[in-house]
């Protein structure tokens, strides 16, 4: 890892650790192992460098599974692709949080909280409206309404899971299956209801 890597890496750390305020310059470089000096040399500022910390760890891996261009069962299909998205999200939670928190007074520090969600989004209303070019579902909709309606399900147990247990009391497995079925439903596409005893059945459609 190079330096101007190794400083990113120690930037998104410590601003997910301590927000905007505590996230100085001295902290950052003393976690990078470095002086100031050369954290000015390769960024210039604070900004600039938490700028590009979040940019770059608020980013999908290129590793992350696409939706199939060809859906054939929905409901393997979008719970597989919503649990990558679970644990994307999870691991950056505390990153996520921070630049929501700072949106309104820095509105660029936004983006890994834009970002993601919008391409997210995007592949999931294509998904959907594949689904019903094939005929796994005949319902009318604006595919953008169940895409955003399943992201935030997705999005809010990765956010909030940790904080408020007793409001998410299955595992996110369990509650991934159950927001992809009400999500099918909700499209026309009936799915069993999952448990733990029975393995993931095929959509039908409703």
């Amino acid at each position: 890892m190079d330096m101007r890597d190794k400083l990113i890496e120690s930037a998104a750390r410590v601003f997910a650790e301590a927000g905007y305020r505590g996230a100085t310059t001295r902290r950052i470089a003393q976690d990078a192992g470095v002086n100031e000096i050369t954290l000015f040399r390769h960024f210039g500022n604070k900004d600039a460098l938490l700028l590009e910390a979040v940019r770059v760890h608020g980013a999908p891996k290129p590793t992350m599974p696409e939706l199939p261009q060809h859906p054939v069962d929905p409901f393997a299909e979008l719970e597989r692709w919503c649990r990558v998205q679970h644990e994307f999200l999870l691991e950056r939670r505390a990153l996520i949080r921070n630049c929501m928190g700072e949106m309104e007074e820095r509105p660029d520090m936004g983006h890994p909280a834009k970002a993601h969600p919008h391409g997210a989004a995007a592949a999931l209303a294509g998904y959907f409206e594949r689904m019903r070019a094939t005929g796994l579902t005949t319902q009318r909709f604006d595919p953008a309404a169940p895409a955003w309606m399943l992201l935030a399900a997705v999005f809010g147990d990765a956010m909030w899971r940790g904080i408020l247990p007793e409001l998410y009391g299955e595992s996110a497995d369990a509650a991934i299956a159950e927001y992809v079925r009400l999500t099918l439903s909700s499209i026309g596409v009936a799915v069993t209801q999952v448990t733990d005893e029975t393995p993931a059945p095929h959509a039908r459609t409703a």
